[in-house]
């Protein structure tokens, strides 16, 4: 049995101004707008929503296998994600193009400049799952990359019998109803934030509990608030949050959260554990700047998980 975690790698170009925006930009010459900002700092960090699902994965003691698609200039991340005990094998090197990549210039009163450039992304499509030797008994992610890599990959769960992790999340403004639809039927679980679902209700024209009844498991993520979970459109668990010890970047939280339930799903830990595996993976994203840069041990998990939650059978294999 396998977790396969499809979506996109992207990297991260961090930029930090010493200065505001505001200051030299002139609202009467916007028209023919020309600036340059020197920036005083810059790092590269790898990101991407499968990236930081199989991250997690793997630091949870996981193989992960990630299909996706990334450009020339991938070796480096590659080489890291083997290192992280992740199997690369199933993404595609474009010659021609470079792994999708964004840049965020941030000023001292955290104004932000973003451009966003996909690269290889939309070559995910010519990947294929049945490939892969994809079996019934593996757990696949559908996590966001382009629409249609994303439609591809769940008709061919379908049609490989395989279980499947419905995660729309960003990409829910860009997918249609029909494509939504496509995910929603057949999913195993379904899984977003609660401003995502009000999204996808609008989208489809359903409402938020039609939404949550369409999976036999379906989790809303509430932020501060935790989670929710649902089986059968009822509410089953109510998932706190893990203690945090500061807030420095909640980017790709919910991808560490998502690692966590991939994790109790593939070991068929009970829901009530799996979510708050869950919520802690979270929570140490949340403590360190950056999508992949936490680190935590096994046993370290365990005792934290102890601290937070209380003892879980489940956990002991963590302690060797």
């Amino acid at each position: 049995m396998r977790t396969i975690v499809t979506g996109s790698l992207a990297y991260d170009y961090i930029m930090n101004f010493p200065g505001k925006f505001g200051d030299h930009i002139l609202p009467d010459k916007v028209h023919m707008l020309t600036v340059s900002f020197l920036v005083d700092s810059m790092k590269k960090l790898r990101g991407g929503v499968a990236g930081n699902i199989a991250y997690t994965l793997g630091l949870l003691g996981e193989r992960p296998l990630v299909v996706s698609a990334a450009g020339q200039d991938f070796g480096e991340y590659r080489k890291f994600m083997e290192a992280a005990g992740i199997d690369a094998s199933g993404i595609k090197e474009i010659a021609d193009e470079f792994t999708a990549s964004c840049f965020i210039n941030t000023d001292m009163v955290n104004n932000q400049i973003v451009a966003f450039y996909p690269g290889a992304i939309g070559h995910s499509k010519e990947v294929s799952l049945a490939s892969m030797g994809l079996k019934k008994d593996d757990w696949v992610i559908i996590s966001p990359t382009d629409p249609e890599s994303m439609s591809k990959h769940t008709t061919e769960c379908k049609e490989l019998g395989a279980k499947y992790i419905f995660d729309p999340g960003k990409q829910v403004p860009r997918l249609d109803k029909a494509q939504i639809l496509n995910g929603l039927e057949g999913a195993a679980v379904l899984i977003g934030n609660d401003y995502e679902f009000g999204m996808m209700a609008k989208a489809t024209e359903l409402t938020e509990a039609a939404l949550i009844a369409k999976a036999p498991i379906t989790i809303v993520t509430r932020g501060a608030e935790g989670s929710q979970i649902y089986e059968k459109g009822v509410k089953t668990h109510e998932i706190p949050i893990a203690k945090i010890g500061a807030v420095v970047d909640p980017t790709g939280a919910g991808d560490a959260f998502l690692g966590g339930i991939a994790l109790g799903l593939a070991r068929g830990w009970p829901l009530d554990v799996t979510g708050r595996v869950a919520s802690l993976a979270a929570a140490w994203a949340i403590e360190t700047k950056g999508c992949q840069e936490h680190r935590f041990t096994r046993p370290e998990f365990a005792r934290r998980y102890t601290e937070n939650f209380g003892a879980a059978k489940e956990l002991k294999s963590f302690n060797g």
